[in-house]
């Protein structure tokens, strides 16, 4: 007499494609988590472009850094709307006006509300007014690419 559990007999053949669908599930989340890592470290174009602005004139430098430590990366790209417009964008709006960068610098401490839609800027009375015309310098130096999403 044999043993029921250790009779093969008595318990259906698994299929192997089971194994085989599992094995590319876990294969297809490992590549898609790697792209998406690859993604993030890579250097954009408009990271590129601000940088070598930077490099061409040097006395941006201090204006993108005050931009880099403070909120303003979180609504704005370089050359594309996240929750406000672009730098690029901005800075071809404003390129006309004479007072254009003391008009930002004023704009970056006081706020605003509907001048780019239904989107609030808001104030940042705790960077200096010297401060505020560096970091407005720096983004009326932005060019818009091709790739600019809006006006």
């Amino acid at each position: 007499m044999t043993d029921p559990i250790d009779d093969e007999e008595n318990y259906p053949a698994r299929p192997r494609w089971i194994g085989w669908l599992i094995g590319l599930v876990i294969l297809a989340a490992v590549l898609g988590v790697v792209n998406i890592g690859w993604r993030i470290m890579r250097v954009s174009s408009a990271e590129q472009a601000a940088d070598a602005l930077v490099q061409s004139q040097p006395e941006l430098a201090a204006g993108k850094k005050l931009v880099e430590q403070s909120d303003c990366m979180r609504c704005h790209g370089w050359d594309r709307k996240f929750v406000g417009p672009a730098f690029a964008s901005i800075a071809d709006k404003y390129r006309e006006r004479s007072d254009a960068q003391a008009y930002l610098a004023g704009k970056i401490r006081s706020g605003s509300v509907g001048v780019w839609g239904n989107v609030i800027m808001p104030r940042h009375p705790q960077i200096s007014e010297a401060d505020s015309l560096q970091m407005a310098r720096w983004v009326m130096s932005a060019k818009a690419s091709a790739n600019t999403s809006e006006k």
